[in-house]
């Protein structure tokens, strides 16, 4: 992922709202969100080229979801892959704090990242460019390429749409969801962060719905677990070069086991 926008425990209905963008090389082979064959209580995308995943949820209310850190200066060639983060969490059984814990001695063999790992009693946050984990109390987040909410411009945009999202419910709060992660404006230069790539790409990636003829926004995600624990997870993908109003859709909605 490389927007993630999150009200927990936030909403009178919904102790969990997620709306995510993925972008990424169009060449890179990519499966819709599903459950997987091997895994049938686990729900995600799937990357076909390193086997792992940006965002998913599973039957029991685990979910998780990563971004990568944008820095220049700091590339790692053969390093391991950052989607078998999300992957392991959700197979596993380890609390969210047990998980990041351990992976916290070994988070350096990963390139940046930035995790997020919750349960319906808990969430918690992780990334290898701070020290240490994160319990996270009830609020409002942004996640983008940087640490966690990170005043990029398309942070700070979107944090305050979904804020004023939170006074809806229902199709129409999914709707302003998917809307806020549309957006395609570009703030002015003076405003944009310096992450060593150069201003073009900075102007690029700083919407929060990125189009360019080999990189983009390949997916939108909302997700939303309600207080009498059932599960939406909506999941639009969009083909190379064309804009948020194209898309494929898929929807899966199913009660959270215990919920």
């Amino acid at each position: 992922m490389c927007l993630i926008l999150l009200a927990y425990r936030s909403h009178p209905d919904y102790p969990l709202i997620l709306a995510a963008n993925r972008d990424e090389f169009y060449d890179r082979p990519t499966a819709p969100a599903r459950f997987w064959p091997e895994s049938p209580r686990l729900l995600a995308g799937r990357d076909l080229r390193r086997g792992g995943t940006w965002l998913g949820v599973t039957r029991d209310g685990r979910w998780s979801a990563v971004t990568n850190v944008r820095e220049a200066d700091r590339t790692m060639t053969g390093g391991r892959s950052r989607g078998e983060l999300v992957k392991g969490f959700l197979a596993g059984e380890e609390s969210p704090e047990d998980f990041l814990s351990q992976l916290n001695a070994e988070a350096g063999t990963y390139p940046g990242f930035n995790l997020l790992a919750g349960t319906p009693e808990n969430l918690w946050y992780l990334s290898n460019r701070v020290d240490g984990v994160r319990l996270l109390s009830p609020g409002l987040y942004g996640l983008s390429n940087a640490l966690l909410d990170t005043p990029w411009p398309k942070v700070v945009r979107c944090r305050r749409a979904l804020a004023s999202a939170l006074a809806l419910s229902g199709s129409s709060l999914e709707a302003d969801l998917f809307a806020l992660l549309a957006d395609r404006n570009v703030p002015p230069d003076s405003e944009l962060p310096d992450t060593g790539f150069g201003l073009p790409w900075e102007r690029l990636l700083s919407p929060p719905f990125i189009l360019s003829p080999a990189y983009g926004t390949r997916s939108s995600t909302v997700l939303m677990v309600s207080g009498d624990g059932q599960a939406s997870l909506i999941e639009r993908t969009f083909s190379p070069g064309e804009g948020p109003d194209h898309f494929k859709e898929i929807r899966h909605v199913f009660p959270i086991k215990g919920g």
